[in-house]
């Protein structure tokens, strides 16, 4: 987990796997089992050994995406409920060889005393042709733009290398939310929108 990257510096400590069919070569070279496991299953879209280091946490949030279920395999946890994420209201503790699936469009957070979980996002059952296609379109062309590296040299996503340029802009927009939590939601969802645009046009 040395060559991980972390955001933020509470949050997650992530090695890739899988992410939407692009090609993680560190991945292939370290954790070829788990890789050829994970692409043998259509629904993952994507995958990671995800870490929460102790005294670690996420802020209450909700997903934007509603494309996809998350699930979390407890793999070498403290198997206690001091080690837990919180989903709409509901607790649960990691545990050991335990997983559970959610929502992630459910407002969570979770909080650590906590070590090492595989994370999944695993397609959702859509009805519908139209529904199912507007997924795999905001897939292939949105979500896959913000694909990760493991280690230097390995190819990001579009919108994962601009995240360098943007976080000081990320900074300002915590403070606006600070002073006005209608004009930050209002420029947040125009910024979004835009980002897709430009994803989909280039």
């Amino acid at each position: 987990m040395d060559q991980t990257r972390c955001f933020p510096s509470t949050g997650w400590k992530r090695f890739y796997l899988k992410w939407y069919d692009d090609p993680l070569p560190s991945a292939e070279r370290m954790c070829p089992a788990t890789v050829a496991l994970l692409n043998a299953i259509p629904n993952v879209h994507g995958a990671m050994f995800a870490l929460l280091p102790p005294g670690g946490r996420l802020v209450r949030h909700r997903d934007p995406f509603a494309g996809s279920l998350r699930y979390h395999l407890g793999l070498d946890t403290p198997n206690s409920d001091d080690c837990f994420i919180e989903v709409d209201g509901v607790r649960r503790g990691w545990r050991d060889d335990h997983a559970m699936i959610f929502g992630e469009t459910f407002i969570h957070y979770a909080e650590n005393k906590t070590r090492l979980i595989l994370f999944c996002d695993i397609a959702r059952p859509l009805r519908g042709a139209i529904p199912r296609a507007a997924d795999r379109f905001i897939s292939n062309h949105i979500v896959k733009a913000t694909a990760t590296s493991n280690v230097e040299g390995e190819k990001g996503g579009i919108a994962n290398r601009a995240f360098g340029a943007v976080y000081q802009v990320r900074l300002l927009g915590k403070r606006l939310k600070r002073w006005n939590r209608n004009i930050y939601y209002a420029l947040k969802y125009a910024a979004v929108a835009a980002t897709a645009a430009a994803i989909i046009l280039t």
